[in-house]
């Protein structure tokens, strides 16, 4: 096997991963890893935008509040703090670099998501992540230090007496061994184990299931966040459903049942601006109540041209033969962010020694039980940040791993037939299926068990080690499953993203559904 040496490996090109290779590439010599195209994570189809207190009138204390009331209880005050107050200098690094933000007037055109008491997003159209994502691509590109390692499957770390020596790598159907001081976990969320699910197909928690193999602490695993508006279109059913973002509610899109009714004031005085699990959940219930297969969005009482505030918006609802200027959107919930993962410090530390975590692969508990909305983006950009000046003081010598070490690694490792391969796709689309029907927004004892007992059933395909990268895929989708599963029957009562209708929601006291 080859082995090859870096001073740092980053696994993930989203923003969080971009961010922290922005700060080692200037001086180390960097390998930035991506299962697919570099382009293919969630920061790429990020619509809404990043939420910073930048405005007059606003300031991170309130920034602060509105995150902390958001998380139902569970945020950490001390990581929620760092990301406010640091979040606006971060944000200036970012548009000094040459990302273009919407202005009106030479202001800020700022905007307004659920759970938010003022405007502070700033956006970029609809695609804002695209935006940001390529920016920052370019801007590395600039770089020698950086090597570029696209389609690129991490099978799993090496660590030795808990110390993170490096990876094994599938790159072209063959296993290499990259060897650095510290290796950056930036891999992303796991919405792909769910049947809807707003997140691209690489969403399949590859990191996250790797560390937890190695001794990594979990945390949070339960919390997944289900965006309220995705674009439903009947039994046509893509791998992964275009969202409507929140930035559409934000500036006066109002949700109508079958009926044409207004309903959301009848579940929270917030109305389509409650945070994101209850409009979740209302929706569901109005779904449930009218016997309909989904609600809609009215865009009419927006104010300011639909077309040129939402372009990605406009063209995507156009294919689908729904003029958003005068049609109503019909939209249903899906899974979209993860608030658990890999418990880290407030510098992405983990409990193993030079492995880090940021982003959605990450857990600090910086959004709670409830993601405010368009804080995603600030937290890979603020830790992501954090995470690469800790790395930068590891001082270590690199040593190749021994050859017997290799050898009896690939002895290992097993051929995989067809027959276990069209087997395995299988359990994929089983494991996709139990995970929205009985760990989805509303979940009960009964049901969460009966999933468990399912993945128990499966879990015969976890002894195999291979370099078959589609079979790697399916088991770590089972394992995440089955540690979400876990934490969701651990957790006997309803709290943010996690509700059961087995016990009664403690923190909301609007909450009216449940009764």
């Amino acid at each position: 096997m080859k082995q090859l040496k870096f001073d740092y490996l980053v696994i993930g090109s989203g923003i969080a991963g971009l961010s922290a290779a922005k700060i080692l590439a200037k001086t180390s010599k960097v390998a930035l890893i991506s299962k697919q195209k570099f382009e293919e994570g969630s920061t790429h189809y990020a619509q809404g935008g990043i939420a910073v207190a930048i405005n007059k009138t606003d300031a991170p204390a309130l920034h602060f509040q509105d995150t902390i009331k958001a998380g139902a209880g569970l945020c950490n005050e001390a990581m929620v703090k760092i990301l406010v107050e640091e979040g606006p200098e971060r944000v200036q690094e970012l548009i000094k670099l040459g990302i273009h933000f919407d202005r009106v007037n030479n202001e800020f055109d700022l905007t307004k998501e659920g759970a938010h008491s003022q405007r502070r997003i700033l956006h970029a159209k609809d695609e804002t992540g695209r935006e940001i994502e390529t920016t920052l691509l370019n801007y590395l590109k600039t770089f020698d230090s950086i090597t570029f390692m696209e389609h690129t499957f991490v099978k799993e770390l090496i660590v030795q007496d808990n110390v993170c020596l490096g990876c094994v790598i599938i790159s072209k159907s063959e296993p290499q061994v990259l060897l650095a001081k510290a290796i950056i976990i930036a891999t992303g969320g796991c919405g792909q184990i769910f049947s809807h699910t707003t997140n691209p197909p690489v969403a399949t928690g590859d990191g996250i299931a790797m560390a937890f193999q190695k001794g990594a602490v979990l945390e949070d695993m339960e919390f997944i966040q289900f965006h309220p508006t995705t674009l439903y279109l009947g039994d046509k059913k893509p791998i992964s459903i275009f969202l409507i973002s929140e930035a559409v509610r934000g500036e006066g899109a109002v949700l109508r049942n079958n009926k044409g009714e207004r309903f959301m004031l009848n579940y929270h005085p917030d109305a389509e601006l409650a945070p994101r699990d209850i409009v979740a959940r209302s929706i569901i219930a109005e779904i449930k109540k009218t016997k309909a297969e989904c609600v809609f969005l009215d865009l009419t009482a927006i104010n300011k041209d639909i077309q040129t505030r939402f372009p990605l918006i406009y063209r995507r609802c156009l294919e689908a033969n729904i003029d958003i200027t005068k049609d109503l959107i019909p939209v249903s919930p899906a899974a979209h962010y993860f608030m658990g993962g890999i418990k880290t410090d407030a510098f992405g530390r983990t409990n193993i020694i030079n492995l880090y975590a940021i982003g959605e692969a990450a857990a600090l508990a910086v959004h709670g039980a409830n993601r405010l909305a368009s804080n995603s983006l600030l937290d890979g950009l603020v830790f992501g940040y954090r995470a690469s000046y800790d790395a930068l003081e590891i001082k270590k010598e690199l040593a190749y791993l021994p050859e017997d070490f290799l050898k009896a690694w690939l002895a290992k490792q097993v051929v995989i037939s067809k027959e276990q391969k069209v087997e395995s796709l299988v359990i994929k689309q089983k494991i996709r299926k139990l995970m929205w029907q009985n760990v989805g927004i509303i979940r009960n004892q009964t049901g969460l068990q009966k999933a468990l007992d399912e993945f128990e059933k499966m879990s015969y395909i976890l002894d195999f080690s291979t370099l078959e990268e589609e079979f790697l895929e399916v088991q770590n989708m089972l394992i995440i499953a089955k540690l979400i599963t876990f934490f969701a029957l651990a957790r006997k009562e309803s709290r943010g993203a996690h509700y059961r209708s087995d016990f009664p929601k403690i923190d909301d006291a609007n909450w009216q559904i449940h009764q």
